[in-house]
């Protein structure tokens, strides 16, 4: 399995960190603060973009094949969390990620803001920008793949 592990230290990478947990699924209370640590971890199923066109099967007889994966996303040297439409106690809250974007402050300090369908957010008041996307081992095919134009409609 071709595991992914991504470093940001800046607005870019955390642009590129983005794309690859764009449309993740997370459970609410899969979501931790742990202020004593400075520490915000993010528990998700990653849809695996990377790999959507390279393992699209479609033939009469079979549904196209795409992957999930289990990942951590973790953010150090946070300052605060606050939450806008995420219980993290509510057992059955589902959240599908649509994107994550950074605000800077003072430098290197900013608010990174990590936005979900539905109009939840979660936004994390940081010194700078030090984040980790980690693929665990969990990995499985689904057939169904995120498609926003027919949420458009």
């Amino acid at each position: 399995m071709d595991s992914l592990r991504l470093d940001g230290v800046d607005e870019n990478d955390l642009a590129i960190i983005s794309s690859h947990c764009q449309d993740a699924i997370v459970r609410a209370e899969d979501i931790q603060f742990r202020e004593s640590e400075g520490l915000f971890v993010m528990a998700m199923n990653r849809f695996v973009w990377e790999k959507a066109q390279e393992r699209f099967r479609l033939t009469v007889f079979r549904r196209p094949e795409y992957e999930r994966r289990r990942a951590v996303l973790h953010f150090d040297r946070v300052l605060g969390v606050k939450r806008n439409g995420v219980d993290p106690r509510a057992t059955d809250q589902v959240l599908s990620l649509l994107t994550i974007r950074f605000s800077p402050g003072e430098a290197p300090s900013g608010w990174i803001e990590l936005v979900f369908a539905g109009g939840s957010a979660i936004r994390l008041d940081v010194e700078c920008i030090e984040a980790r996307l980690t693929d665990l081992d969990a990995a499985w095919s689904t057939s169904v793949r995120p498609d926003h134009e027919a949420d458009a409609d």
